[in-house]
């Protein structure tokens, strides 16, 4: 069963409470049991995350990484079967400073009323400009 937009949204609100405060058993309430997070941070990492350990490892490296991450500009696109969400970046690299802009897009498949992928792809805001 795909969820309707509104359920989606519902879907996409849990899980970023779910992923803010690193609680992968309120994460696992709304995603599949085999849920598969692909990603790319459009530098030099490519994950897949297929588990709970991997994804708390993910969530934990970031903040390890990063003193502040941001996102802006997040607009929601829903087709019949599968969602993509755009989105700004602003991150800042904790043992530098550095300061990163990118522009992203995630995909999302659903089975069973869940979020069943979560396919990330991130570029610097500056390239192809």
């Amino acid at each position: 069963m795909v969820p309707s937009v509104a359920e989606r949204d519902a879907l996409f609100q849990a899980f970023a409470r779910a992923l803010f405060k690193g609680d992968m058993g309120a994460l696992y309430q709304v995603v599949s049991s085999d849920f598969l997070w692909s990603f790319h941070d459009g530098l030099t990492v490519t994950k897949s995350l297929g588990s709970a350990e991997t994804i708390a490892a993910h969530i934990a490296q970031q903040k390890a990484e990063l003193s502040a991450q941001r996102f802006h500009d997040v607009t929601y696109h829903h087709l019949s079967d599968q969602t993509f969400m755009t989105f700004r970046l602003s991150e800042t690299v904790r043992a530098t400073g550095e300061t990163r802009e990118q522009c992203g897009v995630e995909q999302y498949t659903f089975a069973a009323g869940r979020i069943a992928t979560k396919d990330v792809y991130r570029k610097p805001a500056s390239a192809g400009r």
